[in-house]
């Protein structure tokens, strides 16, 4: 039994020994898998940190170039910016520098007057002296009259005397206005010429058609679309003609309105981009790029108004400013001469001592009525000066946009300027593009048109072809048939002639009845 409780006990024993030599192990593996955890964590910490310290570095240098060429970009502006001053400051001391040549020649004319004056005295002293002599002679032969009393003697001589004062007189006046338009002339071509200098600006005339850049000859049949269903969307929505031919990778947009053929260039382009090409969203397109022109037209006037220095201006005529840059007149952009005619005119109006700044609101505001004559009835001048008057321009601006081409006569000084700046502009060589033979056969066809209506003696196509006076025969036509007959005239030229603007037409009948008294 003893040896029996021996044996257990042994046997417990060593089970439990043997149980913590297991555990022992176990623990130790533990303990050892433990260890290389930790070990690759450690590992992989210490790669984590060497590569982010690599994107530091990485990100440090970027910062460094990027900060480097953001200062060599601001080195180059400054550089630009100083070499553009030195040429601004050298081209003010060329115009001091002709200023001063002209105060001298002004001075020289001065000493000149004044000798002209000295000598104009002394030959006034030397008349004044044969007066009194005559006076003298004149008492003498009076006094030996006997039937002529003194005081007829005195007013034979002061007739005789009023009548050589009067033609003396009539000789000077007529002597100082011939020099006065022959200063005025100078000094008149001497300014045109002074403003020609201030201004020079390089300028292209503008052709009727745009070309559009595909990205491949599939896109072209992409823009024609099912049976042409989309360039025919496209044309209706836009207002341009589409002409696809056999030009690689292109497409040409033509149109005589410089707005529509840049909204249609726009909705292309945007199309490509896009890649969905469908009616609907052609419509869309159009309407979306048509509203942002509006936006960008508004900016384009207040840039312009903003450069020349013009302020409180009604907001609709800034939008009407920004719509000339899509206007064209033979070629010239409307815009780009509205801004020049300020500036010529401001120029000008400086030199001549009078308002700079409403010769500038003039001239630039001149051809306001372009921006609308194609929806409104009437002569540019004309919707020009309405608009004007509607928005609230004083009556010098108005006078000068009703008189810029001849049809009133100015009533300021500015108005002239502003008219003669007008001429300058558009009469620059290179900017309105009408060859000569064009012009002349576009004149032919205008008095063609008017001679071939019968009562016809004459017609003459002035003022550059905006007016066609035509002379009938009285015998033929009455008042009433000369009327209709203007009337005619003018939806025959509607029909069949393309001009720009609008053309006057003014019929003439005139009855002369003649008869000699023997």
């Amino acid at each position: 039994m003893i040896e029996y409780i021996v044996l257990l006990i042994a046997g417990f024993a060593g089970g439990f020994g043997l149980g913590l030599l297991i555990k022992g192990r176990v623990a130790a593996g533990k303990i050892k898998g433990a260890e290389e955890e930790a070990a690759r964590i450690v590992a992989n910490a210490e790669r984590e940190a060497e590569t982010k310290r690599k994107e530091a570095v990485l990100e440090v240098k970027d910062k460094l170039y990027q900060a480097r060429a953001d200062f060599e970009k601001e080195n180059r502006e400054k550089r630009q910016e100083l070499q553009n001053q030195e040429r601004r400051l050298a081209q003010k001391e060329e115009n001091l520098e002709k200023k001063v040549d002209l105060v001298e020649k002004r001075e020289s004319d001065v000493v000149k007057r004044e000798r002209e004056l000295t000598g104009r005295e002394k030959a006034a002293v030397e008349k004044e002296e044969r007066f009194e002599k005559g006076l003298r002679e004149q008492r003498q032969m009076l006094e030996k009259i006997a039937n002529m009393t003194a005081e007829e003697a005195k007013k034979q001589l002061m007739v005789t005397m009023e009548d050589e004062a009067k033609f003396e007189a009539a000789k000077s006046i007529k002597r100082i206005e011939d020099e006065a338009k022959e200063e005025a002339d100078k000094k008149s071509k001497n300014i045109i010429s002074l403003a020609i200098q201030r201004y020079a600006s390089d300028y292209v005339a503008e052709a009727t058609v745009s070309v559009v850049n595909l990205p491949n000859d599939e896109m072209k049949g992409r823009i024609i679309g099912r049976e042409g269903r989309n360039i025919r969307a496209l044309e209706a929505a836009t207002g341009i003609d589409l002409i696809i031919d056999d030009t690689p990778e292109a497409v040409i947009l033509s149109c005589y309105d410089p707005l529509r053929r840049e909204i249609a260039r726009l909705t292309i382009e945007r199309l490509m981009q896009d890649g969905r090409i469908h009616p609907a969203r052609i419509e869309e397109i159009a309407d979306k790029v048509r509203k942002e022109l509006d936006i960008a037209m508004k900016d384009e006037g207040e840039k312009a108004a903003f450069d020349l220095g013009i302020h409180n201006i009604h907001p609709e005529i800034i939008k009407l400013i920004g719509r000339l840059k899509y206007r064209t007149s033979y070629g010239q952009n409307v815009l780009m001469h509205s801004r020049e005619v300020a500036y010529f005119a401001g120029i000008m109006a400086a030199e001549c001592g009078v308002d700079q700044k409403l010769a500038r609101r003039a001239g630039l505001l001149h051809d306001l009525g372009k921006a609308i004559d194609h929806e409104v009835e009437g002569t540019h001048p004309q919707i020009g000066g309405d608009l004007a008057k509607k928005y609230g321009e004083s009556a010098k601006v108005i006078n000068a946009i009703l008189t810029h081409h001849g049809d009133g006569e100015p009533t300021s000084v500015e108005a002239v300027l502003v008219a003669a700046a007008d001429a300058l502009s558009a009469g620059r060589p290179g900017v309105r593009r009408e060859t000569l033979e064009s012009y002349l056969k576009r004149l032919e066809q205008l008095e063609s048109t008017a001679n071939s209506f019968k009562g016809v003696e004459k017609s003459y196509a002035i003022q550059a072809g905006r007016e066609i006076r035509i002379i009938v025969k009285p015998e033929d036509l009455s008042d009433a048939h000369s009327a209709q007959l203007s009337r005619d005239i003018a939806k025959k030229i509607e029909q069949e002639l393309s001009y720009p603007g609008q053309i006057k037409v003014t019929v003439v009948r005139e009855s002369r009845y003649v008869e000699y008294a023997k």
